[in-house]
């Protein structure tokens, strides 16, 4: 996001609603194959790198 100068609402176009983007950024969500695609695409990021494994933050229940 730094290097394109992108915020997380610019993110939405990609992602999906804000909620979404803020669960990914935060880790409580992965990326599915759909995002990944049109992340690539749109803000031409290597796939391999959306795709690598990062633990997710469990949530209070």
């Amino acid at each position: 996001m730094e290097q394109q100068g992108l915020s997380r609402k610019d993110l939405e176009a990609y992602i999906g609603p804000r909620q979404r983007v803020w669960d990914i950024l935060e880790r409580r969500r992965p990326l599915s194959l759909a995002m990944i695609r049109r992340l690539e695409k749109g803000l031409r990021i290597p796939a391999h790198l959306l795709i690598r494994e990062y633990p997710l933050l469990r949530t209070a229940a």
